[in-house]
């Protein structure tokens, strides 16, 4: 977990493709410069005319307040070539910065939020390449291509009319991706900085620590979050997965080899020898419940830590143009005075009611359908078993729980499409709005999917035996799937499938190269990778005290799954944009309510444990008083975690103080600006009045 120093950045060699005199001019003079570093690439149609190859790139170089982007452009090889290289000025970077809110190190070595107007207090301000990080400059370059905007109704050069119509405010560049003319903007690789990362990260003999620092630097905030939060869960595994092999090896009656009796071979509770015994039992439910509320609050703890060493602990809150995608009757909006696309909120709503609602509704009643046809399938198994008793038969208990896992992969995939195209219909302003939505359909959903068959095993059918099964079922078939996609699969696409720049040589075009970089397929996101970390840590914190070995299993998958993903990143995949950001997103709050749940789900099931049952007939105890003195637990275990969360704070006390002074000097700096603004409209009026 230890980051490792950051490689130097050099002087990027796509310097090369051509001299400075090939990029387009810069008026303000501190942007002029010797050497432009090529960040962006923007692959077009081969179909696409030079006039529009003009067209584009004049909007790219435009200043901000004609609708452009203020950014350097070079055609590449000429003006007849499918591709525009694209970097930034200086002033542009250093605005865009103080737009966004990150924090740099000020003089006096304390992160501060930039100020454009008190830039020169800032370290490292005359190296763009020291002062902002590799993806830092490529994001800037699509939050600047983002925000152009046509500034009246117009047709782009050389398209069609229907295609090539752009109306007032409408996005330049979704426009061009809708007509086909740009098929693709990704980063460009720096190949000696990504060598230099791969030996540092993937490639270690190591199986532990990962170069966090220059995971941000290089790829951005969005994709190092998502390894910190892999690499700080891995390593919190390690607790629950020793008290899961002690369980299971040392304590008595820990023994789960009963795994094939169902719901139609019931066995009295007393004379079942192999189910955990009542203290095994209790310690992994309590277990879990206190190990997830303190794994949630150390990770907010070191979320917290990485926002400030990473500068996006104070993140502009603003009101954002709108995303490219949204779109709506041209206006004036109300809130900041701006001409854009406007769209009534009540539209929104009812596309979300009427149309969004239902669908969701569909897929979830599907899952439904998969889990009834599991239990027929289960019983149909069973009683075949229970005629014949032979070892196939016996393999063959496990084949419905198989398929039923197989299925809900399947609809869990369709229905990922699904949820993005119901979320681009209701038609979001902001891309965090959008994002919301998005991710709490498809989280719905997926707690549904994968925790909806377990949860009825658990507390309607009240069958343990079966639910042990079930959830072995799903570890070692995620294991399985899970080795052979991020292992296998990446390993035989490298192998036999070659990049496109993997015959190339040092000596070759620079164009080639550039080529050979937009080739690579899109890097798919994190979702996929987010929903999997979920449902694993739905699987330990809500039914390990069922399975103890669950956190052994997660274990042994996560510590592949992290150079695997490191691999896949760095060598299979375009590079992608990754917007700074100060935490996990609405995945946090995931986590958490999981973490909540599994309070209530590991009382209940220490309550049906066929122990427990036993101890409570023995006692005496009636089933209303049983139910009771259950209640009162789980009230009890919630106000523990809750007590908990309280005492561990979300951030570190020397991040709240930092905090604290950012505050207090934004303040001070807004006075000393009052009283400044306040002189000079005395000396103004004192000169109106002197005049007459």
């Amino acid at each position: 977990m230890t980051s490792q120093k950051e490689p130097q950045e050099g002087s990027s060699s796509l310097t090369k493709v051509t001299g400075p005199s090939s990029w387009s001019r810069v008026s303000c003079p501190c942007c002029i410069s010797s050497h432009i570093e090529p960040l962006v690439l923007i692959q077009l149609a081969e179909s696409v005319q030079p006039i529009t190859k003009q067209w584009i790139m004049s909007m790219i170089s435009a200043p901000v307040k004609t609708g452009g982007a203020q950014l350097l452009v070079h055609p590449g090889e000429d003006m007849k070539g499918d591709m525009i290289v694209v970097a930034a000025p200086r002033c542009t970077l250093l605005r865009v910065t103080e737009d966004l809110g990150l924090c740099k190190t000020y003089h006096d070595g304390n992160m501060t939020a930039f100020s454009f107007d008190d830039r020169d207090n800032f370290c490292n301000i005359d190296d763009m390449q020291k002062f902002l990080t590799l993806a830092e400059r490529q994001y800037i370059i699509k939050y600047q291509m983002d925000s152009m905007r046509a500034m009246e109704d117009q047709r782009i050069p050389g398209i069609p009319t229907a295609k090539g119509k752009l109306k007032a405010r409408e996005s330049i560049l979704q426009k061009l991706e809708k007509a086909g003319v740009i098929r693709n903007v990704t980063p460009l690789h720096e190949q000696k900085l990504l060598t230099a990362l791969g030996k540092q990260w993937y490639s270690q003999k190591s199986l532990w620590g990962q170069p966090l620092d220059s995971i941000h630097a290089y790829f951005g905030g969005t994709i190092a979050y998502y390894f910190s939060f892999l690499d700080f869960y891995t390593l919190s595994l390690f607790p629950p997965a020793i008290l899961g092999l002690f369980i299971t090896f040392f304590l008595p009656s820990a023994n789960f080899s009963s795994g094939n009796k169902t719901d139609s071979e019931p066995t009295p509770p007393k004379d079942d020898d192999d189910q955990p015994s009542v203290s095994s039992y209790m310690v992994q439910a309590v277990f879990s419940m206190l190990w997830s509320t303190i794994f949630m609050e150390l990770w907010k703890r070191r979320s917290a830590s990485l926002s400030y060493r990473w500068g996006t602990f104070n993140l502009a809150e603003q009101f954002q143009e709108p995303r490219p995608g949204f779109h709506g009757e041209l206006g004036t909006n109300p809130v900041t005075g701006r001409l854009e696309p406007l769209f009534p909120e009540w539209k929104r709503r009812l596309r979300m009611g009427l149309v969004s609602v239902p669908v969701v509704g569909v897929f979830l009643g599907l899952v439904v359908m998969g889990m009834a046809g599991f239990y027929f399938c289960e019983r149909l198994v069973s009683n075949w078993h229970k005629g014949s008793g032979s070892y196939f038969t016996a393999i063959l208990l496990y084949l419905p729980s198989i398929a039923h896992i197989v299925y809900t992969n399947v609809l869990g995939n369709i229905y990922r499409n699904v949820a993005l195209r119901l979320t681009e219909s209701e038609n979001h302003r902001e891309e965090s709005s959008f994002d919301y939505h998005h991710t709490t359909k498809v989280l719905v959903f997926t707690f549904f999917n994968n925790f909806a068959v377990l949860f009825h095993i658990a507390f309607f059918k009240e069958d343990m035996p079966l639910l042990r099964k079930r959830l072995a079922s799903l570890l070692i078939v995620t294991q399985v799937v899970n080795q052979f996609t991020e292992v296998v699969v990446p390993f035989l696409v490298d192998r036999f499938l070659t990049s496109g720049d993997r015959n190339l040589k040092e000596d070759d075009p620079e164009v080639d190269h550039l080529q050979a970089q937009g080739s690579l397929p899109a890097f798919p996101g994190l979702f996929a990778e987010y929903i999997e970390l979920l449902v694993q840590f739905g699987y330990l914190s809500l039914f390990s005290c069922v399975y103890p070995l669950t956190a052994p299993l997660l274990l042994l998958n996560n510590l592949t799954e992290i150079r695997t993903d490191a691999y896949k990143l760095c060598k299979l995949f375009n590079k992608p944009f990754s917007a700074p950001v100060a935490n996990m997103g609405v995945w946090q709050p995931a986590f958490e309510v999981l973490s909540f749940i599994s309070v209530m789900s590991n009382c209940w099931l220490l309550l049906l444990s066929p122990h427990v049952r036993e101890f409570t007939q023995e006692a005496g105890l009636s089933t209303n008083k049983v139910l009771v003195i259950a209640v009162i637990v789980e009230h009890v275990l919630i106000m523990v975690k809750m007590i908990l969360a309280f005492m561990i704070p979300d951030e570190p006390d020397w991040l709240r103080i930092k905090r604290e002074q950012i505050e207090y000097h934004s303040m001070q700096a807004l006075k000393k600006q009052r009283i400044k603004s306040s002189r000079v409209d005395d000396k103004l009026s004192s000169k109106a009045k002197m005049g007459e």
